[in-house]
């Protein structure tokens, strides 16, 4: 993976060896070992937490500073001696998350996934473009990259009847993360304008999925262990200040949403990659989102619920409209009626024991060109 520029600086937590784990800043292809850098001891913390709950005008200020000690030659040999090569480090999940919600905001997605369940119907549920729909998640299965994820055990319908064992069509959902920073107290309700005001930064996040085991228990309460065994999210949690340039206007919405759903806040504008086994099988478009960040935002505390520090939301999975760009293999393999073909010459509907799923994304910078947000990997095995 290409290394994080200067435009980008994510945070993220690590260790060396055996030493506790701390926070660090990714520079090219080194980690900045930001405590005696910086001489701040919110970073000698095992996880972002601490530096979360300082609020947006200590995340400017410290980016602010980052900036200024990795541009200017004397404050950059000042800090070399606090650098280290990532090679060297074993990278952490960044952050304790509180809460996490995953949400359902991609037309193509939820177009197709009706489509395929709802052939003689509207492919849309009848609420869905009145509100950002979305099921609270289990906080205790988000894991970082690299974690080995273990096929799950549960029931599912089969051509028998229904039968308990491995998950026979497991998947993958390709989603942006928004880790939250600054808490609210119950009952506060925030609009679209204060995503930048709550939310520190984004995470990649591969919502994996067992498809034959939410099938069967989705009716009447939605998802449950089809999707509580492992959320995996990238080591890195890119700024939403590193973003300013790819933000791009909300999509049209027809009808107009709801007073508290308005004004809709920006979008971005990030592509990303999904590789099966090193061979690239889609390319979604973050763009392609109906609902924004900020209208999740909203959606999400409307009815009073706090914003905790270290609370993760979910995009939901982005799809666009072409076969390459779709999110998740149900799409890809359209319920595994069309197989997807590998570089080694085998193919896949779902996933298979032993295979490695990697997503990448990039957005633009401010000077034209592209930025890195990083990677999240995860490799599956057997129950």
């Amino acid at each position: 993976m290409t290394g994080f520029g200067i435009q980008t600086l994510p945070y993220g937590a690590f260790r060396v060896g055996t030493e506790p784990a701390r926070i660090g800043v990714a520079i090219g292809d080194s980690v900045l070992d930001l405590a005696p850098a910086l001489g701040d001891d919110v970073f000698a913390a095992a996880t972002l937490n601490p530096f979360l709950a300082r609020g947006r005008a200590a995340w400017t200020r410290t980016r602010e500073r980052l900036l200024e000690l990795l541009t200017h030659e004397v404050a950059l040999q000042a800090a070399e001696p606090h650098l280290i090569p990532r090679q060297d480090v074993t990278l952490c999940l960044p952050f304790e998350v509180a809460d996490y919600v995953d949400f359902y905001s991609n037309e193509h997605h939820a177009t197709n996934v009706g489509r395929m369940f709802r052939p003689d119907a509207d492919p849309l549920p009848v609420n869905w473009k009145s509100l950002p729909a979305g099921y609270h998640g289990r906080s205790g299965t988000v894991v970082v990259s690299g974690t080995p994820i273990t096929r799950p055990l549960g029931q599912y319908r089969g051509p028998d009847g229904v039968t308990f064992g491995p998950e026979p069509r497991l998947d993958i959902e390709v989603e942006l993360g928004f880790v939250v920073g600054t808490p609210t107290t119950p009952g506060t309700r925030l609009s679209a304008d204060d995503l930048a005001e709550h939310v520190f930064g984004v995470v990649l996040l591969n919502d994996w999925s067992a498809r034959a085991i939410q099938a069967w228990e989705y009716t009447p309460l939605g998802p449950f262990l089809g999707k509580s065994f492992a959320t995996s999210i990238s080591p890195w949690v890119v700024p939403v200040d590193a973003l300013d340039a790819a933000r791009v206007p909300a999509p049209t919405q027809d009808p107009t949403p709801l007073p508290y759903l308005q004004p809709a806040g920006a979008g971005f504008d990030i592509s990303f990659e999904v590789l099966l086994n090193d061979t690239a099988v889609s390319a979604p478009q973050f763009r392609d989102q109906y609902w924004t960040p900020g209208q999740q935002l909203a959606h999400l505390t409307v009815g009073g619920a706090p914003l905790r520090v270290g609370d993760l939301f979910a995009s939901g999975t982005v799809s666009g409209p072409q076969r390459d760009q779709r999110g998740c293999f149900l799409e890809l393999s359209w319920n595994g009626t069309e197989p997807i073909a590998l570089a080694d010459g085998s193919t896949r509907t779902f996933l298979a024991d032993g295979d490695t799923v990697t997503i990448r994304a990039t957005a633009p910078g401010p000077d034209g060109g592209p930025i890195h947000l990083g990677e999240v990997s995860g490799t599956v095995y057997s129950t």
